[in-house]
């Protein structure tokens, strides 16, 4: 195993249908080459996102004919890099699709599959800020590791990010990295983006990788980008800021060892009972 390798984001604007994303996702794809990174990480609808009055519409089919999946199995295996398909549409015999994230080898090859597992219902007082994602996808219901020539992966994606039990059952199963491919709204992004990456960082001495998306959303909303590179201690090694663009840092595999050794939490659980006290009773 590899303790130490290059990582890069590639940080896409939101686009409509397959054509557009693939041709920006491969020209990233290889601009990001120069950095010669083991993995290269995309956000989630990579593949291609639209809205319509909140419900997410993006262009979608079966895993064995997605352009976008084969046409990035194709780039991994003709430039021996694995490949983080941080999210794409995969249609489903529920009438809804699955909002599914691939992991590629170097040979192109599909070795891991995960279905986002919680949804984006949110409603935060506006038109511009109200999604139900559970419309038009159905969730996923099991969380996943990958062990890898450079390290154990652990899968999340976007909305998960606000759900730290599923981030503390990936580590304590033995995930240094955690991926949380996204595409973060401005609003939300504005305010917790930085912090909840960060947060899970720390709180499970791992690295943290989110590549997000960046830019506005056909039909309605925009995604915040800052596509993120955390070390075990917190610390961001490369944001991305806005717009369409590459961030690479050096992932040393070592520090998730050192930093869980300094401050063992994943060790420390313990079981509690709670009691609620009603202190609203007259005396």
């Amino acid at each position: 195993m590899s303790i130490s390798f290059t990582v890069s984001c590639l940080q896409t604007q939101p686009r409509p249908d397959f054509d557009s994303a693939i041709e920006e996702g491969l020209i990233l794809a290889e601009n990001s080459l120069n950095e010669n990174p083991s993995i290269i990480c995309l956000p989630e609808y990579c593949g291609g996102l639209k809205s319509d009055n909140g419900r997410f519409i993006p262009p979608h089919t079966n895993e064995e004919n997605h352009p976008f999946v084969n046409e990035f199995k194709k780039f991994a295996k003709n430039n021996d890099v694995w490949i983080s398909i941080g999210s794409v549409a995969i249609s489903h015999s529920s009438k809804k699709y699955l909002n599914r994230s691939i992991l590629l080898n170097s040979d192109g090859e599909i070795i891991h599959r995960y279905d986002k597992i919680h949804l984006f219902d949110i409603n935060l007082g506006d038109h511009e800020n109200k999604f139900l994602e559970s419309e038009t996808v159905k969730p996923g219901s099991e969380s996943s590791i990958a062990k890898t020539p450079f390290g154990i992966l652990g899968f999340s994606v976007c909305y998960d990010l606000r759900f730290a039990q599923l981030y503390r059952t990936l580590a304590q199963k033995g995930s240094e990295i955690l991926l949380v491919p996204s595409a973060f709204t401005q609003k939300t992004g504005e305010a917790h983006w930085h912090i909840l990456n960060r947060a899970r960082a720390i709180e499970n001495g791992a690295f943290v990788i989110s590549a997000c998306a960046s830019g506005s959303i056909e039909g309605g909303g925009e995604c915040f980008g800052h596509s993120l590179i955390i070390d075990p201690w917190g610390k961001i090694l490369a944001d991305g800021g806005v717009g369409s663009g590459i961030i690479s840092a050096k992932i040393n595999l070592s520090s998730v060892k050192e930093t869980r050794e300094k401050i063992p939490s994943l060790k420390h659980d313990r079981d509690f009972e709670l009691k609620i006290i009603d202190a609203t009773k007259e005396i």
